[in-house]
C-alpha cells in the first residue's frame, strides 16, 4: 500500500443547499482592483428602478454616438457578409487574393484595431471616452496541423475520453542551444529539448509589448495572452492527456462508492474502502484522513518530482496499473517549467504596467494543461489582487465542475478567484472530431442548454463574489438576455457598478448596442480588441468569421438597429455625424 502527501482541508466550507445566496443588501466591499476606469460622465441609457440599475439596449442613438455613420455602414455591410456560408466556408472560390483583399476593406476595419501599438492608440482612447475600456489581443496565429500533430492530436483524444492508455511512444530529442533575449528576464544562452521553444520565447516578447501596449493605452486594461504561444502544443496534449486520466481515475472510484449523482465537489473517496480494493489503488494521506476530494486528489500531482512511480491508473488494455507519467520525459518536465517561468516574467511585466493577464480558452484536447497551469499562476499572482483571469468555456459539459472546484481551491488557500465567462468557439470543430474519434462529445447538445450552463457558472461566481469579496468576472457574452440576467443578479446581490468585481466583455465590431450603453451607464465594461499587420492577422479574421457564423446569422436584431440608427440620422440631418471626446 502507497503513502501520500495531500492535506485534506475540512469539507462542506459552503453554505448548505449550493451556497444560493439571494440578499440584495450591498456588502462592505474594499476596492480591491484599484481606482475605478474613467467612465464617461452622462448616463443616458440608464434607469433605476426599486429592483436596481437597468439598461436600455434598443436606443440607438446614445448606443452609436461613437461612431461615425460610415462605421455604421460597413458594420451593416460586415454583419451581411458573416451571415453567407458561402463566403465563409469556401472563401477559396474567391481566390487567396481576393478573399484577402475583402478581408481587408471589411473584416479587417471591423474586428481589428490596427497594425501595431501606435495605430491602435485613437480607437482605444476613442472608446474609453465613451465608457469601454480594451482588452488588447496581439492575433498573430500559427498553424499547428502538422500530420504527426493530427497523430498526436487523435491519441490524445481518444486517451482522454478513457478508451485506453498510451504506450511508449517514440519523441524526437533535439537539442539546440540557443540565445534568448533579455528583455522581460531571459538571459544569456539556453540550451533547449525542442527547437519550438525559441519560438515561444519569441512569442513572450510580443506579449510584453502588448502588455505595455495596454498599460499605455488604458487604465485598469486587460491583455490577452494564449498558451499554446507559450508552449508546445504537443507538450500541452500530452500534459492535457495525463490530467486527464488522472480525474477520469477520480470519477471512476467515485462511481464505485456510489457517488457518480453528486457534483464533482461534493464527491469524496473513502480511503478505507480503496485500500480494501486492491482495483483501486491510490496513495493515502500520512495523517490518516478518512477521505480525499477532488481538490486533494488533484494536488497530489504537484508532487510528481517526488514519488511519480506511485501515481498510477487503469491501463484499460491491459487490465492493469500503470504509472501516470509513464510516457512523460524529464525534457517535457523541463518544458513546463519553462512555461511557467514565461508566464511569471509576464505576470511580472502586468504587475509593473498596472494590467491584467486573460489567459484564453482553446480547444479541449489543449484545454486541461491551460487551465491548470493558469490556476498554478493565480496561486501565486492572485494573493493580493485579482491580476490572472481563467477562462471557462460554458459550452462544455464539465464547466460547472470546474468553476466550482475552482473556486474552493480559491477560499481553501486564499487567493483572488478571477473568471472570463465564455461560451465557447469551437463547437463545430470539437463535434466533428469527438464523431470521428470515438469519444464522448464533450460539448453540450444545444445552444439553450450551453445558455443554462452559462448563466449556472455565473450565478455561482456573482454569489462567490458577494460572499467573499475575493472574487472577479468577467461576463464576455454577445447574448443579451445573459447581460440582463447579469445586471439582475447584481441587483439582487447589491453588487454595484463601483465595486469593479463585475466586467462585461464583448468583441470588437460586435454588439456596440450593448457595449457602450454599458459603458455609459458605469458598468466596467471592454471590447477585445485584437491588431496586428494586415497579412499576419488574416488567419484570425477567417477563424473568427467561420466561429460566430451562427451568432451573425442570428444578428438581424443588431443590424436592424444599425438601420434604425442610419435612417434616424438621415432624417434629422445627422448623417455626417462625428463622435465629440
Amino acid at each position: 500500500m502507497f503513502a501520500a502527501r495531500a492535506a485534506v482541508a475540512p469539507w462542506g466550507a459552503r453554505l448548505p443547499g449550493g451556497r444560493r445566496l439571494r440578499s440584495s443588501v450591498p456588502p462592505s466591499r474594499s476596492a480591491q482592483s484599484g481606482p475605478a476606469r474613467p467612465r464617461s460622465p452622462g448616463t443616458a441609457g440608464r434607469t433605476r428602478s426599486t429592483s436596481g440599475i437597468s439598461v436600455d439596449f434598443t436606443e440607438t442613438r446614445e448606443a452609436y454616438k461613437s461612431k461615425e455613420s460610415l462605421e455604421l455602414l460597413r458594420s451593416l455591410v460586415v454583419l451581411k457578409l458573416c451571415s453567407y456560408d458561402f463566403l465563409l466556408v469556401h472563401s477559396t472560390v474567391l481566390g487567396q487574393k481576393a478573399f484577402h483583399q475583402l478581408l481587408k476593406m471589411t473584416f479587417y476595419g471591423q474586428f481589428v484595431a490596427g497594425e501595431d501599438q501606435n495605430a491602435i492608440k485613437p480607437l482605444i482612447e476613442k472608446n474609453l471616452a465613451f465608457g469601454v475600456g480594451s482588452v488588447l489581443d496581439y492575433s498573430v496565429e500559427e498553424d499547428i496541423g502538422s500530420i504527426k500533430h493530427e497523430q498526436k492530436e487523435t491519441n490524445s483524444c481518444a486517451s482522454a475520453a478513457g478508451k485506453h492508455s498510451l504506450g511508449e511512444d517514440h519523441r524526437e530529442k533535439e537539442s539546440e542551444e540557443l540565445f534568448v533575449s533579455g528583455q522581460g528576464g531571459w538571459n544569456g544562452a539556453r540550451t533547449y529539448s525542442h527547437p519550438d521553444e525559441a519560438k515561444c520565447d519569441q512569442h513572450m516578447e510580443t506579449f510584453i509589448k502588448c502588455i505595455k501596449a495596454s498599460g499605455g493605452s488604458s487604465i485598469e486594461g486587460f491583455s490577452a495572452i494564449k498558451m499554446t504561444a507559450l508552449g508546445r502544443p504537443q507538450l500541452l496534449l500530452h500534459f492535457s492527456e495525463t490530467l486527464m486520466k488522472w480525474q477520469r481515475f477520480f470519477t471512476f472510484l467515485a462511481t464505485q462508492q456510489g457517488q457518480d449523482g453528486l457534483e464533482a465537489v461534493e464527491q469524496r473517496l473513502e480511503l478505507t474502502q480503496l485500500q480494501v480494493d486492491p482495483s483501486a489503488t491510490v496513495f493515502i494521506c500520512n495523517r490518516c484522513d478518512l477521505y480525499i476530494n477532488i481538490i486533494d486528489w488533484k494536488s497530489l500531482i504537484d508532487d510528481r518530482e517526488k514519488a511519480s512511480d506511485l501515481l498510477v491508473v487503469p491501463n484499460v488494455e491491459l487490465g492493469e496499473l500503470e504509472p501516470l507519467f509513464k510516457t512523460f520525459t524529464a525534457d517535457e518536465e523541463k518544458e513546463l517549467k519553462r512555461i511557467m517561468q514565461r508566464l511569471d516574467v509576464l505576470a511580472k511585466h502586468a504587475l509593473e504596467n498596472g494590467v491584467r493577464l486573460m489567459v484564453d480558452a482553446e480547444q479541449t484536447y489543449f484545454q486541461p494543461a491551460i487551465s491548470k497551469l493558469t490556476v498554478d499562476l493565480q496561486r501565486l499572482q492572485n494573493r493580493e489582487k485579482p491580476v490572472i483571469f481563467n477562462t471557462y468555456q460554458c459550452y462544455l459539459k464539465e464547466a460547472y465542475d470546474s468553476v466550482t472546484t475552482d473556486v474552493q481551491l480559491s477560499r481553501r488557500e486564499g487567493w483572488h478567484f478571477a473568471a472570463k465567462l465564455v461560451r465557447g468557439a469551437y463547437m463545430d470543430q470539437e463535434r466533428e472530431r469527438a464523431a470521428e474519434i470515438g469519444y464522448d462529445d464533450p460539448i453540450n447538445p444545444d445552444y439553450e442548454s450551453t445558455s443554462r450552463m452559462y448563466h449556472r457558472c455565473l450565478d455561482y461566481v456573482l454569489d462567490e463574489i458577494a460572499l467573499n469579496q475575493r472574487a472577479s468576472v468577467m461576463v464576455a457574452s454577445h447574448n443579451e438576455d445573459t447581460v440582463k440576467h447579469t445586471l439582475r443578479r447584481m441587483n439582487q446581490l447589491g453588487l454595484l457598478p463601483r465595486d469593479n468585481v463585475v466586467y462585461f466583455g464583448q468583441l470588437l465590431g460586435m454588439c456596440d448596442q450593448i457595449s457602450f450603453p454599458l459603458g455609459q451607464a458605469g458598468f466596467a465594461v471592454y471590447k477585445y480588441v485584437p491588431y496586428g499587420p494586415v497579412s499576419e492577422v488574416m488567419p484570425y479574421l477567417s477563424r473568427r468569421a467561420q466561429e460566430n457564423r451562427g451568432f451573425m446569422k442570428g444578428a438581424q436584431k443588431e443590424r436592424g438597429l444599425l438601420w434604425k440608427e442610419l435612417k434616424r440620422r438621415l432624417a434629422s440631418g445627422e448623417l455626417l455625424h462625428r463622435p465629440l471626446y
